[in-house]
């Protein structure tokens, strides 16, 4: 009878963990009903757990250049899509395209990468 009860016990613990590393993954803060495209320059590229960040500098919808925040994958995932820390570079050019942050700050999760030699990252 005690052992049902620790196994009970156990199993509402490691539920009840859960919950905050599922919030964590929540893209809530992205409206995957849009996208958005925007030509610039890499000012970072941070291959970094939990997820990869690219810094794009790049004029918003009023011409203004501004700074974009722009998540991606972990490394892990995008390494299985041909990514790498080497394929940006501060100063690269690029064309990317995001999902853009509900809030209308400049940021957004990334779609795709498009770069000058022609090679897409999804």
């Amino acid at each position: 009878m005690n052992t049902k009860i620790l196994a009970s016990i156990t199993a509402v613990c490691t539920l009840l963990a859960g919950g905050p590393a599922l919030a964590h993954h929540s893209g809530a803060m992205f409206d995957r009903t849009k996208q958005v495209t925007l030509t610039g320059t890499v000012k970072d590229w941070q291959w970094t757990n939990p997820h990869t960040w690219l810094i794009l500098v790049a004029p918003n919808d009023k011409g203004e250049v501004v700074t974009w925040n722009l998540e991606g994958q972990s490394p892990q995932v995008q390494r299985g899509r041909g990514w790498s820390r080497a394929v940006l570079k501060a100063g690269d050019k690029v064309t990317v395209t995001m999902f853009p942050l509900r809030d209308g700050a400049q940021g957004g999760s990334i779609a795709s990468v498009l770069t000058v030699d022609g090679k897409t990252y999804r």
